[in-house]
């Protein structure tokens, strides 16, 4: 059986020196936000053909370093850009044209997306994740007991902390797709989580002479195989999905992340928890 539990400070240690770290960078030089959040520029090109991408950003690059490219129905290509006056829009437009062959519409569309956007986009994206989270709470602790819940969104809290310092320490950009990406994080965390903590609750009800650390320990060893090897199943395919589907890295990066935290969490973050308040309930009675 293993031994996880009394290793509470090692897996509390580590994530919170990681998060510590991440809170350090945002702090000194805050999230990078793209232009879903701060506003910016918003063109479609049409290549007329299907195209080398890498190598048409090459060319974005020098106009916008920081741009964001995707393909659109395999002839176009969208560029999103918090720097990219119209004169500069002009000049990118009339490269690609010269060095491609563009015809005189190869242009087909030109938005200016206002920061007020980015505002509501991060109000909504705040009651959407605090939605969520109250939903998850009350559905745990209708289903097991409170302890069980209160240990659940402290895990969920530990996945998204741990996504955003990722994104902060390596200054990923942080658009609308990282919202759709953190949303589907809680899900499957906590989903994983409530493996485990189904199987606590099993235990305890055979193990009635047992206490809280024999039974979380038992009940993270019955339940880590599955645990594993659903994660490695899931993160095999966004990971497939990163390197060979272009359009949609932005909302597969932090899946990575947060699929490797929700694993974590669930099986070092969310019991060990569970136990401390199971112990301190039961001092208190």
């Amino acid at each position: 059986m293993l031994r996880i539990i009394e290793k509470t400070k090692i897996w509390f240690i580590a994530s919170f020196l990681l998060i510590v770290i991440g809170i350090g960078f945002i702090a000194v030089r805050g999230l990078n936000f793209g232009i879903d959040f701060k506003g910016g520029t918003e063109i479609v090109i049409d290549m007329g053909k299907e195209f080398n991408k890498a190598e048409v950003d090459d060319v974005i690059k020098k106009y916008s370093p920081e741009a964001i490219t995707n393909t659109v129905e395999t002839t176009q290509l969208a560029i999103k850009a918090n720097n990219l006056d119209a004169g500069k829009v002009s000049e990118l437009v009339k490269e690609l044209s010269d060095k491609y062959k563009l015809g005189d519409k190869a242009l087909v569309s030109q938005n200016e997306i206002g920061a007020s956007v980015g505002k509501e986009l991060s109000k909504n994206s705040l009651i959407a994740l605090g939605i969520a989270v109250l939903g998850m709470l009350i559905y745990v602790g209708f289903r097991f007991e409170l302890n069980f819940g209160i240990a659940a969104i402290l895990a969920l809290l530990h996945d998204v902390l741990m996504t955003i310092s990722i994104y902060a320490i390596f200054n990923v950009p942080v658009n609308s797709p990282f919202i759709a990406a953190i949303l589907t994080i809680i899900g499957y965390s906590i989903n994983d989580t409530i493996v485990i903590f189904d199987r606590i609750r099993e235990n305890n009800k055979k193990m009635r002479r047992a206490d809280s650390v024999e039974i979380a320990n038992k009940s993270v060893t019955e339940t880590m195989a599955r645990s594993i090897n659903t994660t490695l199943t899931t993160l095999i395919t966004i990971t497939a999905v990163y390197f060979f589907v272009p359009t949609v890295r932005e909302f597969a990066f932090p899946l990575i992340i947060g699929i490797v935290s929700g694993a974590y969490s669930s099986i070092f973050i969310a019991s060990p928890i569970w136990v401390m308040l199971k112990k301190r309930k039961a001092k208190l009675v």
